[in-house]
């Protein structure tokens, strides 16, 4: 796989290899294009068969982009049946045409609905079609027309009806997604459209899920969803995706904007999906969507997303591995989004590299040559380096962040005031804490491949910022840690926040390769949790 890749320094990068489709064992991002960043709920068939043909012509579709996804716009109400039925003007001929029109070009065609009664353009573009023609109280039947009877490949279930319902999410995507699953034989890929990190169940449910608001073709926009991403690493992975929405690709970002933009949203693999007019895409642009190596970091068979290690002042790190897991490959983002040039100094370590280390830039597609010590790159404003890594050495890890663990009662829709979150604090190892754990043992952080090389005796280092007594009314606070199952309880903490990151060591045993890490509380608040490190115990010495 590595020799196919990249032979001599010369990237052979394919997106959609036969290599790595091969290789693949979860499906990776959707790739495609989707109609609403453009046209909203101003579509019609014509429009959809235009923009199919540019994809083809335009060598995006060999480039992987098989997906073409109608938006909302195409309803024209129920029929007396309570069948859906499309708008008579905008889709005189019915779905059934277009989706076929779409597979004989080699792609696949992709939907939209609400998990209410009624859609978002319906509220907010004033579509009085799109009145009644969610899923709510027609789950079966919308199923069978939209996979059954018109053949879609794809669904996007937004939330605005059901949000103005007030209904609750995971019963009304988990009734969907059952019905979806009764009524149709085929892999439905499934989009959940709720604009915020909607829980851990997400995963069982859908391929993707959104995690913020609408993106528009703003710079403003587009960092402040990379923002809410940079910590939900954890929640990715085996074929299921952190969604940062549609790629403003093409539509008036700079050049820097443009390829922070692709470049971010490769490297941590959200789905792909064009937003922008086909037919008058800008070179530039066009050349950015099919660079084949970024494509193949977003579809790489590991499916990883990638997590910052290095934060300082407003730059980010961000890595994570490619083509195997703890190989010698990795790929890194040198994030700047700030309004000035800054400068990057990241030490190898980091990356979890000893040596040197062979460097290539996969946004210009260059190689950079050989370093070692740190990687020292300035990066413009609102720009980005993505980097590909080859080391002969790769490091054993010291260092667990607990923005890096997952959170299994997290959610980031704001209706919980007590819920688990990330908070910043300055002096924290990576400026962000975990705060909230606690209250019960399911409301805990958790790392599960904490990796030893060889296993053994560590020490570990929890570090931590108390909290003071009016946040979490009793100041009771304890810490339990449970590594393999074997669980610790840690009473004697520091409690007065005053004191700042404080730090309690305990020995633990690790196994050889992947270990799992918990920390919580069963009974009372934890202390905000910083991170972790590990120190492997020498084994006493025979006489």
């Amino acid at each position: 796989m590595k020799h196919m890749l990249f032979l001599a320094g010369t990237v052979l990068f394919s997106a959609l290899s036969v290599g790595i489709m091969s290789a693949q064992t979860a499906n990776p991002p959707v790739m495609g294009w989707s109609s609403w960043n453009t046209y909203r709920v101003n579509i019609n068939d014509e429009l959809i068969r235009k923009q199919a043909d540019a994809a083809v012509r335009l060598g995006l579709r060999d480039a992987g982009y098989i997906y073409i996804n109608i938006d909302d716009g195409f309803f024209g109400g129920r029929d007396s049946e309570g069948n859906l039925i499309t708008h008579p003007e905008r889709f005189p001929d019915g779905m059934k045409g277009i989706v076929d029109y779409i597979h004989a070009r080699g792609m696949k065609a992709g939907t939209y609905s609400d998990a209410g009664c009624n859609t978002c353009g319906s509220i907010w573009d004033n579509d009085i079609h799109g009145v009644g023609v969610g899923f709510y109280g027609h789950e079966l039947q919308d199923a069978d027309m939209f996979f059954n009877k018109w053949g879609f490949d794809f669904i996007k279930i937004d939330y605005c009806g059901a949000d103005k319902l007030a209904l609750e999410e995971q019963e009304r995507y988990s009734a969907i997604c059952s019905a979806i699953k009764d009524v149709c034989g085929r892999d439905i890929s499934l989009n959940i459209c709720r604009w915020a990190f909607p829980g851990t169940w997400a995963r069982d449910l859908a391929r993707s899920w959104r995690i913020s608001p609408d993106i528009n073709p703003s710079w403003a926009s587009v960092r402040s969803i990379i923002s809410r991403n940079l910590y939900l690493s954890a929640y990715a992975g085996e074929g299921h995706y952190n969604d940062m929405d549609m790629l403003e690709i093409g539509r008036g970002l700079s050049s820097d904007e443009e390829q922070t933009h692709f470049g971010i949203w490769c490297i941590m693999s959200s789905p792909l999906l064009i937003g922008c007019d086909l037919t008058s895409i800008p070179e530039q642009s066009l050349e950015l969507l099919k660079n084949p190596e970024l494509i193949a970091l977003n579809q790489d068979p590991l499916g990883l997303q990638a997590y910052v290690v290095q934060h300082s002042g407003e730059g980010y790190v961000l890595v994570k591995d490619i083509l195997e897991k703890r190989g010698q490959v990795r790929a890194a983002a040198l994030y700047n989004p700030s309004d000035t040039t800054m400068h990057f100094s990241v030490p190898l370590e980091a990356l979890e590299f000893g040596g040197k280390a062979e460097i290539r830039d996969l946004v210009a597609r260059t190689s950079l040559g050989k370093v070692s010590g740190s990687i020292e790159a300035d990066v413009p404003a609102h720009g980005v380096k993505i980097l590909r890594i080859e080391g002969k050495e790769r490091l054993e890890p010291e260092i667990y962040e607990a923005e890096w663990a997952m959170l299994p009662m997290f959610n980031d829709l704001g209706k919980n005031f007590k819920g688990i979150n990330y908070r910043p604090f300055e002096g924290a190892s990576g400026g962000m804490t975990v705060s909230r754990s606690g209250s019960r043992w399911e409301n805990h952080l958790e790392w599960d491949e904490v990796y030893s090389t060889k296993g053994g005796k560590y020490e570990m280092t929890i570090s931590y910022v108390p909290v003071e007594p009016d946040e979490r009314e009793v100041n009771d606070q304890c810490i339990e840690v449970e590594v393999n199952g074997q669980k610790t309880v840690l009473k004697d903490i520091v409690r007065d926040r005053a004191e700042g990151i404080c730090r309690i060591f305990l020995p633990v045993e690790l196994q050889r390769g992947y270990n799992t890490v918990r920390i919580g509380s069963s009974y009372t608040w934890a202390p905000d949790i910083d991170c972790f490190r590990l120190r492997k115990l020498q084994a006493p010495r025979m006489r």
